[in-house]
């Protein structure tokens, strides 16, 4: 039986998402598909009217799991490229308002599912947010670019993605990443708050004037899933890819 790693608290009109991988909650494909069937079950229930995504522990998420994702072959390599494209399509179009309540790291693919939200918190514990694609040689599936491009001033885009550089919290909120700060002993509750002020708002009026703001993005998101024209379906990942995320591995050590 494959263990559950995407565990849903309800509580009034809010669900709460919570990623559990440990140690660092990171993606690769039985977590993508668990989120994205999170997702339907959430949808489909009439009581639900706003989500908040979280994690567990020290890390919100660090990303594609850099043990597992550059040992795939090609078939799983494009199982994980439209699944991505899937889950950050279904994120960043959800009807429903959705809150990040980033408990600690937030590293490339998971800044990018954090930036998918309509309203992101952040922790004042020490925690390190970057988007490190670059470093470790790992171009972005077509629908996580669009999302950093629609969710981030140009400069700070191009630093963030480019120098590939993690940075702290109260820099994450400087640059537009976070919306606000919170203790970890806040954080939850305050994310919760705002969940159910978005779920008081009429939905089908919040879900439109949501498309209406973010159309271009995800017109070029269902585009590239209904062709299968990402072109990273023709190479991905690389030897070097493998390298460098090893090299990664070896060096980083997370407070």
């Amino acid at each position: 039986m494959e263990t559950e790693i995407v565990h849903i608290e309800r509580t009034e009109q809010v669900a709460i998402v919570r990623i559990d991988r440990p140690p660092a909650n990171a993606i690769e494909l039985a977590l993508a598909a668990q989120l994205e069937a999170a997702l339907t079950r959430l949808t489909d229930e009439a009581n639900i009217r706003a989500i908040v995504f979280t994690g567990t522990g020290r890390f919100f998420s660090a990303g594609l799991d850099l043990k597992i994702v550059p040992t795939y072959g090609v078939e799983d390599q494009k199982a994980l490229i439209m699944t991505i494209n899937r889950l950050i399509h279904r994120l960043y179009s959800l009807a429903l308002p959705t809150v990040a309540a980033v408990n600690g790291h937030a590293i490339a693919g998971g800044l990018v599912t954090m930036l998918t939200c309509d309203y992101r918190i952040g922790t004042t514990a020490s925690c390190q947010m970057g988007l490190t694609e670059s470093r470790v040689g790992i171009p972005y599936p077509a629908a996580a670019m669009e999302v950093v491009r629609a969710e981030l001033p140009p400069a700070v885009a191009r630093t963030l993605v480019l120098r590939g550089l993690n940075s702290g919290s109260e820099t994450a909120l400087a640059h537009g990443l976070l919306d606000e700060l919170q203790s970890p002993e806040t954080l939850l509750a305050r994310a919760r708050e705002v969940a159910v002020d978005l779920a008081s708002m009429p939905t089908l009026a919040y879900a439109r004037i949501k498309r209406q703001l973010r159309e271009g993005a995800l017109t070029r998101m269902e585009e590239v899933l209904t062709r299968r024209s990402d072109p990273l379906l023709e190479s991905w990942l690389t030897a070097d890819s493998a390298m460098a995320s090893a090299e990664v591995l070896a060096r980083k050590r997370y407070p």
